[in-house]
């Protein structure tokens, strides 16, 4: 569920009575100027104003059951109605206006969360209802208007009933479990039985247009050389350091008195030789590990990250599942320069002793937010990166963000790299796909990798 936030500043006297507007409804209502014309088109001719595209409400309260259920109401009437008729107006999309009235805009007290009203309409809605957005218009510190906007129905979707009950005072707000609502000419109401069996039409057609849709990734595939070799270098001279490091040690203390060592050791509780002993081998043993995760820090922090840039053709699609595989690659998660820990590339032979005598070490782990639409990971030979957002709107550019991951190819020559896709929407069996070339970014060396990442100073 998208949200727009824009300011609608009144004058402070108040207003002459306004002039009828008549209502462009040719346009998406969708942004700023759009859901303007909208409240302005309201407040001239209040709930003449409402249509089969268009409900009023000049207060609601989101807060209660009743003001959900009515919301539950106008997105399940909204969600019935047939594509072709909904098309005649604000392109298939329909909208509910809450806190304005004719002559005025009153709004609603600020403080309704979009995610939080979406928890509460889901029971009624059900867990396969289309996404839809939510936008506000501020009147002043306090208050503001609320737009619902439905998504246009598509042909060989499915009938939404109602999956709860509510009972109103008012019969009219009641909803009940099981019932399918349809938008009337100015209300939501049960549906009749004709208007069932459109309903039962539309789940067969199915007749959605293919989908024509532009894949383009955005950032460099990376080309590193001699990775595997200079990290192989790093850990032989971490441990010839840790070797050189116990012989200056043992000198040192040599030349210590003896009750003075015991104190020190006592104070800090320093490992024994045997202790040494036994972590450099068992620092021995998992070194390849160590190898593998120093990699993936090397590789986040070296290169820049990479996007999916997205675009549809002449076609809604609704909850896409893309699947974007880079061949004979590697992807890594993105870490960037600021994050680089040389500890994380070579990992410690000794890690930090704490005055308890605990010795431990800690990974910076990567933050995905919750609901996050993209993913990433490595399967066989190939980087595949899945996309799963609300939509993908008709010749509007959908952007992945560019620190999520890197994207490495598997050999250091390779100039280009083959990308395919394969896409599929909610409520279509049919499968879409595609491939094209990606130029590889030019071949760098690991050490001087190296040198720019985590040494930019020398």
């Amino acid at each position: 569920m998208g949200e727009s936030t824009y300011a609608y500043c009144p004058a402070s006297a108040p207003p002459p009575e306004p002039k009828p507007v008549m209502l462009a409804t040719d346009l998406i209502p969708l942004g700023e100027r759009a859901l303007q014309a909208i409240l302005d088109h309201v407040i001239a001719v209040g709930d003449e104003a409402e249509t089969t595209h268009l409900e009023v409400k000049g207060s609601l309260d989101l807060s209660s059951k009743a003001g959900v259920a009515k919301v539950a109401k106008f997105l399940l009437g909204a969600a019935n109605r047939r594509p072709r008729e909904a098309a005649r107006h604000f392109h298939g999309y329909a909208v509910l206006v809450i806190g304005a009235q004719k002559g005025n805009a009153p709004g609603v007290p600020r403080g309704v969360e979009a995610h939080e009203l979406e928890d509460r309409l889901r029971p009624y809605l059900g867990p396969q209802f289309p996404a839809f957005e939510f936008g506000r218009i501020g009147i002043d510190a306090e208050n503001e208007t609320l737009f619902v906007i439905a998504q246009p129905p598509l042909e060989g979707q499915t009938i939404f009933p109602c999956h709860k009950s509510f009972q109103s005072d008012d019969r009219r707000d009641s909803l009940d479990d099981g019932a399918i609502y349809v938008r009337g000419t100015s209300n939501t109401r049960p549906a009749r039985a004709g208007e069932v069996l459109a309903l039962v039409e539309r789940a067969r057609g199915g007749g959605k247009p293919p989908i024509d849709l532009d894949v383009d990734i955005l950032g460099a595939i990376g080309r590193v050389g001699r990775i595997d070799e200079v990290l192989e270098r790093l850990y032989d001279f971490a441990e010839d350091k840790f070797a050189k490091r116990k012989e200056t040690e043992q000198s040192s203390s040599a030349s210590t008195p003896a009750v003075l060592a015991s104190m020190i050791s006592a104070a800090v509780q320093s490992p024994t030789a045997e202790e040494r002993a036994e972590r450099l081998e068992a620092w021995r043993s998992e070194r390849s590990t160590h190898i593998a995760q120093g990699r993936a820090h090397f590789i986040g922090v070296g290169l820049s990250g990479v996007a999916i840039r997205i675009v549809s053709h002449d076609r809604f699609v609704a909850k896409p599942h893309l699947i974007v595989t880079f061949h004979n690659c590697e992807v890594f998660d993105f870490i960037g320069p600021d994050a680089m820990d040389y500890k994380e590339l070579v990992a410690p032979i000794m890690r930090r002793w704490d005055p308890l005598g605990i010795d431990f070490v800690q990974h910076a782990l990567p933050l995905t937010p919750r609901g996050h639409p993209v993913s990433w990971s490595n399967r066989g030979d190939d980087a595949e990166v899945v996309l799963t957002p609300e939509s993908f709107r008709p010749s509007v550019p959908w952007t992945t963000d560019q620190d999520d991951y890197v994207i490495l190819a598997k050999d250091p020559q390779a100039a280009s790299v083959s990308v395919t896709w394969l896409l599929t929407e909610d409520g279509s069996d049919a499968i879409t796909s595609g491939e094209f070339q990606v130029n590889a970014a030019e071949l760098i060396d690991a050490a001087d990798l190296l040198k720019t990442a985590f040494f930019p100073d020398r």
